[in-house]
């Protein structure tokens, strides 16, 4: 693991982030658990204020493509987006039902995420495209589904659609994207 690992914030720019389940971990493989991510997600959103431009949830990943929070910073929105879905997950796992199958729950998982996540600055308007792209054709390029519309857990319903989905995908006059001139 890069030790000296840098992340650039502060400047406006889109953060598209990858965060990869722990030991690549189908942990968001069910309809209800990626359902509870997307609840999070909304719930930190609206605590941390920031503009979420795009996110799809797959079986053992997410991507997101966000702005800069206005309180704290990404690192502390993906602490958070991670911790919070963690512990109701957990939760969730060490609650017996069946008294006897108690002893079953002692095996519950530790770790539901990698330490880490990546984090790629886009600033330019080609590189946002390039990465909602990306996102919203992943459920397809695995073979989840047959087009980008028929995966619910991906913002491309907000973008083809109109639709508004559990997590609120902004406008784009409410974004305040910075964009730097051309190298000369």
């Amino acid at each position: 693991m890069r030790r000296n690992l840098q992340r650039y914030y502060g400047a406006g720019d889109l953060h598209f982030i990858t965060c990869s389940c722990y030991r690549r971990q189908p942990w968001l493989g069910t309809a209800r658990r990626r359902d509870l991510f997307l609840t999070v997600l909304e719930q930190v959103r609206r605590r941390y204020q920031f503009v979420v431009a795009g996110y799809v949830v797959m079986p053992e990943h997410i991507h997101l493509l966000i702005g800069k929070p206005q309180v704290k910073t990404p690192s502390t929105v993906m602490q958070a987006l991670k911790l919070g879905f963690a512990r109701r997950l957990l939760a969730q796992a060490r609650r017996p039902r069946d008294p006897a199958q108690a002893v079953l729950f002692d095996l519950a998982p530790q770790h539901i995420w990698q330490k880490r996540f990546y984090d790629f600055n886009v600033w330019t308007e080609h590189k946002r495209i390039e990465k909602l792209r990306y996102m919203h054709r992943n459920p397809v390029k695995r073979g989840l589904v047959a087009s980008p519309e028929l995966w619910r857990w991906s913002s491309f319903r907000a973008y083809w659609l109109g639709e508004a989905g559990p997590v609120r995908v902004n406008e784009w006059d409410v974004l305040k994207m910075n964009v730097r001139p051309p190298a000369a």
